[in-house]
């Protein structure tokens, strides 16, 4: 048995061990009369339970394996017997490989799994307006992607550049797995290609960053009322008479953290607060997420939601149609399909790295 393979058994033993606890718990007077405390409990057995109720079928299964190798082992038994023996070991071991493969798999990347809601943020980088046009490609590869696993899209704010780019964009993206698959988008994203402004045909090269903050529940998170100091105004920029006339505009600033929020695409003032507080959540969430997994010496690979913009992570080179990312060292010739929204052998690739990484730390 190797020594990871150990650790993850070990590590195993320590999740049924909580998870008998946490029943226990629950069957208690105390506890069944705390509202708080069974919903927290419940929640916590619920992330538990399938990885539980397969590791209890693998250890049922190696249970199998060796009453039947008792038998090989028996001068006495029968043929007949021995031969079954030997056929049900192998259907065993099948099924405990398969079990240890699903549950690995399960215990290493389940919590990006519950997570089905993500807020992005693109904004242009260095380089003017190609990098502005660079940020809405970025936008409609994501939005591509979104539509082809079926998700649902929703644009929170945006600040169109002269020619049609964006300065900054924010949108929603909700649907299962989004988080698992769009959270290795956080980062400075490079782009090398002629402008459509330049005379002389030179490559020139543009950027801008990405952040993805998981959106969480309103059981995730909870911040005081008193923390939060909002102010209200009149929306500037495009919007048609309202906006000179209607205090519209949002502005939310936590204080503890000193995270603020700007929000005005809506006309209706009602509108643009409960924008405001959904990006607001999430920003301090994942505030207070990195620091849980700087504290704990990342077990978590640093590129899932690190949202670090200075981290330059793909490289988008248009003369010779490559798409690098240089976390996995990974170059693909097919970056016409990658900005069309088809990103899944890179999301594959960055998934297969990161599980590796994590069973490491385990």
């Amino acid at each position: 048995m190797t020594e990871q393979k150990e650790n993850v058994l070990a590590k195993l033993d320590q999740i049924d061990a909580r998870y008998s606890e946490i029943e226990k718990q629950i069957s208690t007077p105390e506890i069944a009369g705390d509202p708080i405390r069974i919903v927290a409990l419940s929640k916590e057995q619920g992330k538990l339970k399938a990885i539980v109720t397969k590791y209890r079928q693998y250890k049922k299964a190696v249970a199998g394996i060796e009453d039947a190798e008792q038998i090989l082992s028996d001068d006495g038994a029968e043929d007949d017997l021995k031969t079954l023996a030997e056929e049900e070991i192998q259907q065993l071991q099948e099924q405990k490989n398969t079990l240890l493969d699903e549950i690995v798999n399960s215990m290493v990347m389940a919590d990006d799994m519950d997570i089905n809601s993500v807020i992005m943020e693109i904004r242009a980088g260095t380089g003017g307006e190609e990098a502005a046009l660079f940020a809405r490609d970025l936008y409609e590869m994501y939005i591509r992607f979104a539509e082809a696993h079926k998700w649902k899209v929703e644009q929170l704010d945006f600040s169109p550049s002269e020619k049609g780019g964006f300065r900054e964009v924010i949108f929603s993206v909700k649907g299962p797995g989004t988080w698992s698959e769009l959270g290795y988008e956080g980062g400075g994203h490079r782009v090398q290609r002629v402008p459509e402004t330049e005379s002389q045909g030179r490559i020139h090269t543009s950027a801008a960053t990405v952040a993805v903050l998981p959106e969480p529940e309103e059981l995730d998170i909870e911040i005081a009322p008193d923390d939060v100091v909002e102010h209200v105004s009149r929306s500037s920029g495009p919007g048609g008479q309202n906006v000179n006339k209607v205090s519209s505009a949002i502005r939310l600033e936590h204080i503890p953290t000193g995270i603020t929020v700007n929000m005005q695409d809506e006309q209706s003032q009602h509108k643009n607060r409960a924008k405001a507080w959904r990006l607001l959540k999430s920003r301090i969430y994942e505030h207070y997420q990195s620091q849980k997994r700087a504290e704990r010496d990342s077990q978590r690979r640093t590129m899932i939601g690190s949202g670090d913009r200075s981290q330059k992570i793909r490289t988008y080179n248009f003369p010779q149609n490559r798409v690098t990312d240089h976390r996995i060292n990974l170059s693909l010739y097919s970056l016409d399909k990658v900005l069309g929204g088809d990103m899944a052998e890179l999301i594959i690739a960055l998934k297969d790295h990161d599980r590796q990484e994590r069973l490491e730390n385990l």
